[in-house]
């Protein structure tokens, strides 16, 4: 392989970097090659070479934020010491990760249901599966303890982060009446009752 296709770290880096603030200066109908490309000073044979297609770019950077995200609500619910702390930490980690990473945030949601997503599940999946195994094993103990609702993993996830995610969403449209700071004052607590046995 010639040193101009090696794959690098500062590549891959420079790439996804670029991504993410194109699409942060000029949103979905900005997000394309020809943008990632001027602005990175790239070739589109690297761009291809390292992700396989722009939907590769895109999917490796949703699963970048991603993992952003959940590595940040991870940590928060495994620092604290029983159930209720660690089910408040949840919520509220999410929305501090959307105040602080506006860009990231509105990627993951612009791009939920994006068509590029189901060709890359495997990406998004190596990515967050390990993630939300930890947030799994750290509450098994409680619900075996009867601390916490005994339902499928799925169903606790949604019930602690799906409330959150779709606040941010409409925070991120612009919906009027929804403010970040108050939410993390009004939803950790609600969201504790949701799930407490």
């Amino acid at each position: 392989m010639s040193p101009r296709h090696r794959t690098t770290p500062e590549t891959v880096g420079r790439l996804l970097d670029t991504a993410l603030a194109v699409f942060a200066a000029h949103g979905r109908e900005g997000f394309t090659m020809s943008a990632v490309i001027k602005e990175s000073g790239v070739s589109s044979g690297s761009l291809y070479h390292h992700f396989g297609s722009f939907d590769g770019l895109a999917a490796a950077l949703y699963a970048r934020c991603m993992g952003a995200l959940l590595t940040e609500v991870t940590l928060a619910l495994e620092a604290q010491p029983n159930a209720a702390d660690g089910v408040r930490a949840v919520p509220a980690a999410y929305l501090a990760f959307a105040r602080e990473h506006r860009a990231e945030i509105a990627f993951i949601h612009t791009s939920a249901y994006a068509a590029f997503l189901p060709a890359h599940t495997a990406t998004v999946a190596a990515v967050k599966g390990p993630l939300l195994a930890r947030m799994t094993d750290w509450l098994a103990p409680y619900v075996a303890a009867g601390d916490l609702v005994d339902l499928p993993p799925a169903y606790v996830e949604m019930l602690l982060i799906g409330p959150v995610a779709e606040t941010v969403r409409r925070w991120l449209s612009g919906a009027p009446g929804l403010d970040l700071d108050e939410a993390a004052r009004l939803l950790p607590e609600r969201i504790w009752r949701s799930v407490r046995a």
